[in-house]
């Protein structure tokens, strides 16, 4: 079966932490000014966002979707000083709901393909590299 690719790393220096952003994160993390940009770009894309939130991890963009929770979580990547990493859930072909199987594969792939396009058409992105999640989560460091 055909892996998606949902995670996406890339560089920039668009955007900086914001004052005090660590207290709605954790320490060394940030991303609100990155979530707010795929806020408003998913929408120029025709994807209807809700606002971000804050975790631990970052920022979560919902994306409102009637088949299945669907999101997009950013933050910096702490590979790179200027680093930022995206990805998208679910990261699987499949989900359950209600005790039946939901195919995600059409959904993620519009949304993905949407986020390459705003990525790609951004001044001052470089360094954009697409991995599947276990790419991603088993890479060599």
């Amino acid at each position: 079966m055909h892996q998606m690719q949902t995670y996406v790393e890339f560089r920039s220096d668009r955007f900086p932490a914001c004052d005090r952003e660590e207290y709605q994160t954790s320490f060394g993390v940030w991303g609100k000014r990155l979530a707010d940009f795929l806020r408003d770009s998913l929408r120029a894309e025709g994807f209807e966002t809700e606002d971000p939130y804050a975790e631990d991890w970052g920022w979560n963009v919902p994306i409102v979707n009637d088949k299945f929770r669907l999101w997009v979580g950013c933050s910096n990547y702490k590979e790179y000083p200027d680093g930022f990493c995206c990805y998208i859930e679910p990261h699987t072909a499949f989900v359950r709901r209600f005790f039946r199987k939901v195919d995600t594969r059409e959904r993620i792939t519009e949304l993905q393909r949407a986020l390459d396009k705003v990525l790609a058409e951004t001044a001052g992105i470089t360094a954009k590299r697409w991995w599947t999640h276990e790419e991603f989560v088993n890479q060599e460091r």
